[in-house]
This record gives C-alpha cells, sequence and structure tokens, in this order.
C-alpha cells in the first residue's frame, strides 16, 4: 500500500484479548478482498494483547481453559499448543492449563504474524479514545491525551470495567489499606507481608489474589454474599454432553432451571460427573438467554448467576489443588459474609462484618469482579456515546445493546460505524467473555465492519494531534 493510496481507516479502542483478535481478523479479511486497511490500536498499556487478564507476571495464574481450546482462531485450533511447544519453558499436553502471562504473549506474537503477512498497517497509539462524535457517515475520536482522529469505523474492545467500590463503607474506600482494583499495576506491592489480609469476593479473581499472598503465618480470610468457591476441572475431562432436546421447550426460567438439572443429572448418571452437562450447554446459551424475557434475565441475575458461574467457568486442576491445601493449613479462610464497616487502626484497619464478627487485617482487596452495568461505568468513552445517543445500555444495564453482527445499536437515530465483541455484549448474548467467543465474534465482526465499509467512500489519511 503506498502512502497516498486511497483506503479504510478503522480504529479499534483497546488492545487486550478483544482489541488484539479483531485487529488480526480485520487485517486477514483485508488481505483476503485486497482492500487496502489501515487499524488503529488504541490502548494506554505498554503492551499489546494482555490487557488486566494476561498482564499478570505470577505462574501461579493459570489459564482456566485447557490449551487446546484456547487458539486465537478456530480455523486453526492447534496454534496454541504449536506455540507453546516452541518455547522450552511452556512445553505441556493439549489438556493441560497455561500460565496466563504466556496467553498474553502469544497474542501478541499472533497479531504481529498477521501484520508481517499482509498489506494492511497496525498504528499502535498508547493513549486511551475519551470521546466519539458522528461526523457524516464516520466518527471523530478524541484521546485522553489530546489526539483527535477521524476514521471509517471504530470497534470497542475495551474489555471488562474495574470492579465498583459501592459496597465498601465510606471509611475503607478512603483507607490507603484499601486495594480497589487488584489488576492495576503494582496494586498488590503495599499490602504488609506480616498481616492477615481480606479478600472480598470469592470467585477467581479472588483464587489468584489468594494464590499470590496467602503463605505460612498469615491468614487469607475470604468472604462474599454466597461465599461459594469456584468448581475445579477434572484432571481428564469428558467430551460435552448435549441436551438430546436441545431445551427447545424451555419458555420461561422456571422450566429451564428444572430442565437443566435433569439434564445434569442425566450427565451424572450417565458418565459420572456434571461437567460435560455444563460444557455441553454452551453452544446453547446465547439462544436460551434470548428466549427469556427480561423479567426472567433480571431473575436468573439475582438468583441463579452466582451457581452458574461456580459451575461454568472453572478453576484449573493445579490451582484447585493449591487451593484445597491452603484452606487445609489455614491459609485461607473462606465464608458467607458481608462488609458491615471499617475502620483504620495501627497499621491497617478492623472490618465489622454483617453477621457481628471482626477481623483485624493489613488490607482489604476487592475481588468482587467487574462491573458489569453499563449504567454505572465511570468510563468516559462510553458516558459520551450514551449521551450523544451513539449507544444504549444493554438488557439489565450489562453492556451495550447490539445487533447480531456486534455492531451497536444507538439510542436513538441511524446506526453509526461502531462495533463492539466481548464483555460489553454480555448483555444480549450472556457468555461473553471466554476465548472461545471472543475469537468467533472477532470473526463475525471483522467481515460485518468490511462487508459495510466496502461500497463507503474512503476517510483521507492523517491524524491531527
Amino acid at each position: 500500500m503506498t502512502r497516498g493510496e486511497a483506503h479504510c481507516r478503522v480504529a479499534v479502542a483497546g488492545a487486550g484479548a478483544a482489541g488484539t483478535l479483531i485487529t488480526a481478523r480485520l487485517l486477514e479479511v483485508a488481505t483476503r478482498r485486497g482492500r487496502p486497511l489501515e487499524i488503529t490500536l488504541i490502548d494506554p498499556a505498554a503492551t499489546t494483547g494482555r490487557g488486566p487478564a494476561y498482564a499478570t507476571t505470577d505462574h501461579r495464574h493459570l489459564l482456566n481453559v485447557p490449551a487446546a481450546r484456547m487458539s486465537a482462531t478456530a480455523d486453526d485450533p492447534d496454534d496454541f499448543v504449536r506455540w507453546l511447544s516452541g518455547r522450552a519453558d511452556s512445553r505441556m499436553a493439549p489438556g493441560g492449563f497455561a500460565p496466563r502471562h504466556l496467553y498474553g504473549s502469544y497474542l501478541a506474537d499472533h497479531l504481529q504474524q498477521r501484520v508481517a503477512t499482509g498489506p494492511g498497517t497496525v498504528v499502535r497509539v498508547r493513549d486511551r479514545v475519551a470521546g466519539a462524535v458522528r461526523t457524516g457517515g464516520r466518527l471523530t475520536l478524541r484521546t485522553a491525551g489530546g489526539r483527535e482522529l477521524t476514521v471509517d469505523a471504530m470497534v470497542l474492545a475495551t474489555g471488562s470495567h474495574p470492579p465498583s467500590v459501592a459496597w465498601a463503607p465510606p471509611a475503607l474506600r478512603d483507607s490507603d489499606a484499601f486495594v480497589a482494583n487488584p489488576w492495576a499495576p503494582g496494586a498488590l506491592d503495599h499490602v504488609p507481608d506480616e498481616r492477615d489480609v481480606l479478600l472480598v469476593g470469592t470467585g477467581l479473581t479472588m483464587v489468584d489474589i489468594a494464590m499470590t499472598l496467602a503463605r505460612s503465618g498469615r491468614t487469607v480470610h475470604a468472604v462474599s454474599r454466597s461465599g461459594l468457591l469456584p468448581q475445579g476441572h477434572a484432571p481428564a475431562p469428558a467430551a460435552p454432553v448435549t441436551p438430546a432436546d436441545g431445551l427447545t421447550g424451555c419458555t420461561g426460567l422456571d422450566a429451564l432451571r428444572r430442565a437443566v438439572l435433569r439434564h445434569v443429572a442425566r450427565t451424572r448418571r450417565g458418565h459420572g460427573d456434571w461437567r460435560p452437562a455444563i460444557d455441553g450447554l454452551r453452544p446453547l446459551t446465547a439462544a436460551l438467554w434470548q428466549r427469556l424475557p427480561e423479567s426472567d434475565r433480571a431473575r436468573f441475575v439475582g438468583e441463579e448467576a452466582r451457581r452458574w458461574e461456580v459451575h461454568r467457568h472453572r478453576m484449573a486442576p493445579a490451582t484447585a489443588d493449591r487451593l484445597a491445601r491452603c484452606l487445609a493449613e489455614g491459609r485461607l479462610s473462606v465464608r458467607a459474609g458481608r462488609v458491615a464497616e471499617a475502620a483504620a487502626t495501627t497499621g491497617g484497619l478492623r472490618i465489622g462484618l454483617a453477621d457481628g464478627r471482626t477481623l483485624t487485617v493489613g488490607a482489604v482487596v476487592n475481588c468482587t469482579g467487574p462491573q458489569t452495568d453499563a449504567r454505572r461505568t465511570a468510563d468516559p468513552l462510553l458516558r459520551e456515546l450514551f449521551a450523544a445517543g451513539l449507544a444504549a445500555p444493554g438488557p439489565l444495564g450489562l453492556g451495550l445493546r447490539t445487533h447480531p453482527d456486534g455492531r451497536v445499536r444507538p439510542a436513538d437515530g441511524p446506526d453509526a460505524p461502531l462495533w463492539t465483541l466481548g464483555a460489553t455484549r454480555r448483555g444480549e448474548l450472556w457468555e461473553s467473555t471466554a476465548i472461545p467467543e471472543i475469537r468467533a465474534q472477532a470473526a463475525e465482526v471483522a467481515t460485518a465492519v468490511l462487508d459495510t465499509l466496502a461500497g463507503a467512500p474512503v476517510a483521507a489519511s492523517g491524524t491531527r494531534a
């Protein structure tokens, strides 16, 4: 592609897993079609392919999906396993669970290979998209650093939002001993080594942070409203079992609950394990979610979501074993509970729980998981898109309203050249945060973006600083 050649310009906001995958797929589709393409990949992080999920450097933080199911593209399911086999520090069986930091390196390499073999270009900008306005049939973006960029289309790949702190009493939120976001760079650096720690939340985030902080002479306390821990993967997993009837007769949450429990019971009787039943529901989840009326979706979120998540999103077997040892040795304590009050003490905090128990700890770490309600996020880009009517919150506030191809549905007026994938589609699809779902969405969105722009006039190249 020559400098002055007319070309299509696309911005991708976010350079984590979703942003990396959509950029790679856009390059591939443009190469097949012979369409000149310039992608501006915008993210403040110094690295590409990591995001909060894969930026960890703790080798104990493992993927919770086997390596054989983590290829960046469904067309080449062995790609990640081959990549691992080429590294002396990461050889493992396809059914193994790789350290998460290696997966971030793999995604960066995957994108670099696409850049090196195609005519498209990728301009990496270390900044954050802070606003966007419609300019004719295009979008003009404004970054936090003062850049202005006009593009033919943008893909939102910003991933999950930082966890909410609304549950925390003011005295806790204002304390230096409170870690509001455990995935922020250096977030755990100042947790005192000699003091107990309280983790609020008992999901996969808690598991990872407990792996990092648990040690002899310290008790890591973990509380959540349910007190439920993620289940572990089976050491030798069986193939998924799909319900024979596809659960097509379920028209409401109560009927769906009964049908799923019957499916799990049948699978356990036939295979000795409930996990193949849950895995067999994965291809059906989006359709089942979309068939539920919004009132039943709200009931599911309130009544069933936590139970679903601890069975659906499981720990690697090695992680489950480590966690069991921490519990047995008293280095970790997990209970149902809720933080009711907090007060500063010498070198830490005294925490009062709703059941009357008190804990004295050196730090409290927020492990409640990402903020899923787009209406409550502090993200300036989403707030501006909502204010301009270019986007609207998804069902129950989960992510954004989207068309089936991932194009963002506006609050009013015609569609803008704006697409999204990953966590922002949770309200429409429910399951939308794991790599197998994101890679499928990346392929669909890339095709939809270039199909839409095929007949549109292209923008002149240039960025105004």
